[in-house]
């Protein structure tokens, strides 16, 4: 998982950039915007592994652990304010629980689908989309073609199944907490209680 923000005086400041949420980017579109960014503006960028996540995930949850992300390198730009992506279907109680998690004053604006509305979530997920994209390679050079890393993926299901099956567990770059990776692991549980049951 990757975590970025993006400072800047003014979101008028992106204007000359078409800076829009990552999504709608094409892949080299994105690198082209991400070099121009972290050229133009300060940025902080940190990454959370499978085995960090799964480490955090056995004292907290998702929502928490993403607002403490948001908190710390909101933190390490030390803005006087900062708007995020709510990570939560109560976009307030989100805000306030980055806050609570903040080292230093800042005011939170947390808005659902704020990479659509605001230039600035919108180079930050610029940021982190690219970000996240190179460690992918990184990991693929490792471990083959894991597709996108995302449930919705049809690549990344079937390389889980496959190496699940062929593992009896999940390679070292997918999180046991997942609930994808939960589902799998079931299944292949009861695969094998019905291959010794003889059914």
């Amino acid at each position: 998982m990757v975590i970025a923000a993006v400072g800047c005086r003014n979101q008028s400041d992106f204007r000359e950039f078409g800076i829009r949420d990552s999504k709608q980017l094409t892949p080299a579109r994105r690198e082209v915007l991400f070099e121009e960014i972290t050229a133009s503006f300060p940025f902080v960028i940190t990454s959370l592994s499978a085995t960090d996540i799964d480490t955090l995930r056995k004292r907290t949850n998702m929502n928490e652990i993403l607002a403490r992300a948001h908190a710390g390198v909101i933190g390490r730009l030390r803005p006087s304010c900062a708007i995020v992506d709510a990570c939560d279907v109560n976009a307030r109680r989100y805000g306030a629980s980055v806050t609570s998690f903040l080292p230093s004053p800042c005011r939170i604006i947390a808005e659902h689908h704020a990479d659509d509305r605001h230039a600035v979530v919108g180079a930050a997920s610029i940021v982190a989309k690219v970000t996240r994209d190179r460690e992918l390679e990184t990991l693929r050079d490792e471990f083959g073609q894991i597709g996108s890393g995302y449930p919705s993926d049809p690549a990344t299901i079937t390389y889980l199944k496959d190496y699940i099956a062929g593992h009896n567990g999940p390679p070292r770059c997918a999180r046991t907490s997942w609930k994808t990776v939960a589902i799998l692991m079931e299944t292949l549980t009861q695969s094998t209680l019905a291959d010794y049951s003889g059914e």
